[in-house]
């Protein structure tokens, strides 16, 4: 089976999550697919970075989730939910590879 970096399961599930949200008119279900994706994320964080910096960027996953609603009354929902997973895979990204470099 492939590896797919942590850094990718995040950016995809708010993506997704809202994707599916949106498309299927079930909120709920739109959570779960969110849920599954930050879940999936954060056991990636852990292996490659460790327990603490998976804890913050977990954090900074619900954060984004969050700020997306608020931004999305400014400029639309697409380029909220776009802008906030660009926030995490930065994040992510930026995380990892240090952690990766140590």
């Amino acid at each position: 089976m492939a590896k797919i970096p942590a850094t990718a399961v995040a950016a995809s599930g708010l993506i997704g999550g809202y994707g599916v949200a949106r498309w299927t008119e079930k909120r709920p279900l739109g959570g779960v697919a969110l849920a599954a994706a930050g879940s999936l994320a954060a056991y990636g964080w852990n292996r490659q970075a460790g327990p603490r910096a998976a804890a913050g960027l977990t954090v900074a996953y619900i954060a984004a989730f969050a700020g997306s609603h608020p931004l999305a009354k400014k400029v639309g929902a697409w380029p909220a939910v776009f802008a906030v997973a660009g926030g995490v895979a930065a994040a992510s990204w930026a995380v990892t590879r240090r952690a990766a470099n140590t």
